[in-house]
């Protein structure tokens, strides 16, 4: 990486073109140049084949020169330091201070080139002897027109840029960025590519650092009520912004910031940066979209007492028995008979009939 300064003293940290990827841009231009140079030569061999070999020669020094110091002339002055064989291997000339060039620089490095780099005093042994001892890989023709050539095509490493909100696009165009360092934005841009990743209490805390930072050396103040984050976004996008139009780089637009839409007004305090939106109670079983209320059941059917036998749907009501029969008093046995008592008398003789006792007053009757 090397550092440009601009005219507005805004330190730019870009890649200069290594030596393997220029030799095959020249390749790819050397090529190109022969082609053009082959086709030129047709009418030129027609021209002297008629007698006419002056003016043959005239025209071939004329061809070859043309050829030679020509091409890139024309192609680095009319495609903003860009040649083909450049624009294969993502290259482009610029100015030291950044800018682009124009016809003054082409022809300084297409005349260099021509005549003291490529097939003059040194042979291509001058630019490579130039380029490798030089840290900003500078041929002569570099260091005579005050160019460098840098790699526009960088891999990136998984980071995005920084995108302008659409409200702070009219203010940040007056911002003057000639105070803020490069570690400063260094960080910003870190930051906010990993802003996501942070708790909020870090993120809070690390943005309303980097906020009261960038403030201190980047005027005008952010309009009252700017999110930190709209802020620090703001001034990177222009920051960039200012840099890619000194270099002539035209970025592909992709559509709308995905910032937009998510802080529509800058007024009032600004808002947290918030937890990340919560997840609403799962529907229960009764508000099914699909599903009414459940039924209602009620209280469990009552059992009735076990039907009686007078209950019975064959059987009327029971028979009524009424009280039980009076049977009277007892009868009356009387006072016992006179004589002797039958165990006083004793038992009977052999042949002799036992006593016969008086019947009972209403007793049974002897028989006749």
């Amino acid at each position: 990486m090397s550092q440009l300064v601009t005219g507005e003293a805004v330190a730019l940290d870009l890649r200069p073109a290594a030596l393997p990827s220029r030799l095959v841009a020249g390749a790819i231009d050397a090529a190109a140049q022969f082609g053009i140079f082959f086709l030129l030569s047709i009418p030129l061999g027609a021209l002297d084949s008629a007698g006419s070999s002056a003016l043959t020669a005239a025209l071939a020094i004329v061809v070859v020169l043309g050829v030679l110091a020509g091409y890139p002339i024309a192609f680095e002055s009319l495609w903003r330091g860009r040649t083909p064989g450049k624009a294969a291997m993502g290259l482009r000339v610029v100015r030291d201070d950044g800018g682009p060039i124009g016809f003054r620089q082409a022809l300084v490095r297409g005349l260099s080139g021509a005549f003291l780099e490529r097939f003059g005093v040194t042979l291509f042994s001058g630019a490579v002897i130039s380029m490798l001892l030089n840290k900003r890989s500078k041929r002569i023709g570099d260091l005579l027109a005050g160019t460098l050539v840098l790699q526009e095509r960088v891999p990136t490493r998984g980071g995005t840029f920084a995108m302008m909100p659409p409200q702070l696009a009219a203010w940040a165009g007056d911002l003057e960025l000639s105070g803020l360092p490069d570690e400063l934005a260094l960080s910003v841009r870190s930051f906010l590519a990993r802003s996501r990743e942070l708790t909020d209490a870090a993120r809070e805390q690390l943005g309303s650092r980097l906020v009261t930072a960038v403030s201190a050396v980047v005027t005008p103040p952010a309009p009252p009520g700017t999110p930190g984050w709209a802020y620090l976004s703001a001034v990177l996008a222009e920051r960039r912004r200012r840099e890619e139009a000194r270099l002539g780089i035209v970025r592909p637009t992709y559509g709308a910031s995905p910032w937009a839409g998510s802080a529509p007004v800058y007024g009032g305090v600004p808002p947290g940066y918030g937890a990340p939106p919560g997840y609403s109670t799962p529907p229960g079983y009764n508000s099914h979209p699909d599903s009414g209320p459940p039924p209602g059941y009620g209280p469990p059917p009552g059992y009735i007492s076990h039907p009686g036998y007078s209950l019975h749907p064959d059987d009327g009501p029971p028979p009524g028995y009424g009280p039980p029969p009076g049977y009277g008093s007892p009868p009356s046995y009387g006072p016992p008979p006179s004589g002797p008592s039958p165990a006083s008398a004793g038992p009977p003789g052999p042949g002799e009939q036992p006593p016969v006792q008086a019947p009972r007053s209403g007793g049974f009757a002897a028989p006749g």
